[in-house]
């Protein structure tokens, strides 16, 4: 499976622990390219359809309806957790995203 970063992929995250967001659901990648390509791993921020206006969360427009990036919940996941790739972020969404990581985990 070719991923690239900023793609929207259905994952299954089951089977999770207590608040770990759980079920089969949209997540972005969030690993560099590099690391997508030669390891079995992947780097994923989930999605759901309801939050609060969290500063870690971000809305999210695919196929026309909202979801919230929830930055607060990042997990590595093996590949053969995907189910299928549905889309990329947009470019407004992309930079929305880099910089809600940066201010959330770098310094």
């Amino acid at each position: 499976m070719d991923l690239s970063q900023y793609q929207i992929v259905l994952v299954n995250l089951d089977p999770t622990i207590v608040s770990e967001i759980k079920k089969t659901r949209l997540c972005i990648v969030i690993s560099p390219n590099e690391m997508n390509k030669y390891l079995q791993t992947i780097v994923v921020v989930p999605m759901t359809k309801t939050s609060k206006k969290y500063p870690t969360r971000i809305e999210i427009k695919h196929e026309n309806k909202i979801g919230w990036a929830v930055i607060d919940q990042i997990r590595t996941i093996d590949k053969q957790r995907i189910v299928k790739i549905l889309g990329r972020l947009s470019n407004p969404e992309i930079k929305e995203v880099k910089a809600v990581l940066k201010e959330t985990y770098i310094d």
